[in-house]
This record gives C-alpha cells, sequence and structure tokens, in this order.
C-alpha cells in the first residue's frame, strides 16, 4: 500500500506541473506545443538522473525511486498528449509541424535520458 501511495503523491505533483507547463507554453497559435515537448524532455532528463542515481551508488531507495521515477516522471511525461497532439497535425495536414515535433522530441528525449545518467556518473 506505500508504494501505491508514493506512486499516487508523485503522480499527482507531476501532473499538477505538467498541466501547469502547458497551460503557459501551450497555445494553438504558436504552432508547436512546447509546453508538453518541454515536459517530455525534462522528464527524461529527471528520469535519467533519478535512475542512474539509483543504479549508480543506491543513493536513492526503492521508495525514493518509486516517489520520483515511476509517480513524478510519470505524471510528469505526456506521451498521450503527444500522441494526440500528433494526430492533431496529421489531421489538419500540418505535416512539417508533425515531424519536427515528433523527431524532436524523440531526439532530444533520448538525448536527454543520455545526459542525466552522465550528470550523475
Amino acid at each position: 500500500m506505500k508504494s501505491i501511495l508514493l506512486v499516487f503523491f508523485g503522480g499527482g505533483f507531476g501532473s499538477v506541473l505538467r498541466y501547469i507547463i502547458g497551460k503557459y507554453l501551450n497555445n494553438p497559435e504558436n504552432g508547436l506545443p512546447y509546453g508538453t515537448f518541454l515536459a517530455n524532455i525534462l522528464g527524461s532528463l529527471l528520469i535519467g538522473i533519478i535512475l542512474g542515481l539509483a543504479t549508480k551508488s543506491d543513493t536513492l531507495s526503492q521508495n525514493q525511486t518509486l516517489l520520483l521515477a515511476t509517480g513524478f516522471c510519470g505524471g510528469f511525461t505526456t506521451f498521450s498528449t503527444f500522441a494526440y497532439e500528433n494526430h492533431v497535425f496529421l489531421k489538419s495536414g500540418d505535416f512539417l509541424s508533425f515531424a519536427i515535433y515528433t523527431i524532436a522530441s524523440f531526439v532530444i528525449g533520448f538525448l536527454a535520458v543520455f545526459l542525466g545518467m552522465f550528470l550523475v556518473k
């Protein structure tokens, strides 16, 4: 039960932060959903740092890892939103925004995870 509560609270905080970022940075007039993009990149960096610390020298306990990686990062990152936003781009025929957003999210997201792991070495 403790594990479930840790994931629940971490996910709640992550979701609220994602909402705040999206509220201020996702503007249909700007084109790309910058808030979702930023949440995914920051979440990738954070999970890299968190899991890097957890595996490096047992710096984080299993409970801390559940709270931060599974809970917070799980609630903060936004793959379902990312998928929907790409659907909107494709449906509207905005193939350039679809390509830029998708490729940048994957490439920079993966690089952010590797950077996070590197930073804790």
